[in-house]
């Protein structure tokens, strides 16, 4: 085969779930980051996505270990609501995945063109494997929900962040949470971080966190492990839990001298409520805190 051949690859995968929920799942910006990896030891650490025609995607694809990663990006030239994407990869190659609707499932289908450096069959199980591991994230979404929160404070983005992670502030912001509400380790990207609090009987609780992705002034995730129980302060004894690998987002931008501060989670259910409770009072708090 001369190097000017195209060859077309297609993976696809049954998806029991309703055409509209994968199309969400498929293209929002918070639920790419849970699925889009080959496998266990590769993540997604940060996604843009303007999904017009015309516009760009990245998604950020890096080993856990932090030892290589890549950027894939890309421009949509077709958008069919619930039925097709078409886009090219910034290195020329085309790229089209249909939806097709069947009663409560949905076919997903993808054609590439496959690159000249690495084997065809090597190509196809790794977005055969990718589409498999989004198959798992679809059917298993619904146990819990992105919540969405946000708010405008009147200070550059570099300070918000700055005061946002400050030890003695953070205490003062995250008290609605939590009156003894703490951190203990770091927030440098690939860092294990406890996130504390104590209960009315003093017993420690909380949770084993690592931090995705740090970026000064602009994005921060935190990856939850599981809770922290009976008073174990250390991410050995944590209990892998409901919690495990949910993600918490907090996106920074600015405004010209002021921030939207966006902050994206996942929840469990049945803290909905105490969370639609205490996230606008939390961040109201950051505010003061900010604008001082």
């Amino acid at each position: 085969m001369s190097r000017t051949d195209k060859t077309t690859i297609t993976v696809s995968a049954m998806i029991n779930a309703p055409v509209k929920t994968v199309w969400n799942l498929w293209t929002g910006i918070n639920h790419i980051m849970h699925w889009n990896n080959a496998s266990d030891d590769w993540h997604t650490t940060r996604v843009e996505n303007d999904l017009n025609i015309g516009g760009k995607f990245l998604s950020r694809m890096e080993a856990r270990d932090g030892s290589v990663g890549f950027d894939f990006t890309g421009e949509y030239s077709k958008i069919l609501p619930y039925e097709l994407i078409e886009y090219k990869i910034s290195d020329g190659r085309s790229v089209r995945i249909t939806f097709v609707s069947n009663g409560n499932g949905t076919n997903v289908e993808e054609s590439f063109e496959a690159e000249q450096t690495n084997p065809v069959d090597l190509q196809r199980s790794g977005w055969q494997a990718i589409l498999n591991n989004f198959k798992k994230y679809a059917e298993s979404y619904g146990k819990s929900e992105l919540m969405h929160f946000e708010i405008k404070i009147d200070c550059e983005p570099e300070n918000v962040y700055k005061l946002m992670l400050d030890e003695n502030s953070y205490k003062e912001w995250t008290m609605v949470f939590n009156p003894t509400s703490h951190y203990k380790g770091s927030w440098e990207k690939g860092s294990e971080i406890l996130f504390l609090g104590s209960d009315a009987d003093g017993n420690t609780g909380g949770m084993a966190s690592k931090i995705k992705e740090n970026i000064p002034g602009r994005f921060i995730s935190i990856e939850h492990l599981g809770s922290i129980r009976n008073g174990k302060e250390t991410t050995s004894g944590y209990i892998a839990d409901e919690w495990s690998g949910s993600l918490e987002n907090y996106t920074f931008t600015d405004l010209k001298r002021s921030t939207l501060l966006q902050v994206d989670i996942d929840c469990i259910l049945e803290f909905k409520s105490y969370f639609i409770e205490t996230w606008p009072a939390a961040l109201d708090k950051l505010k003061s805190i900010c604008e001082k």
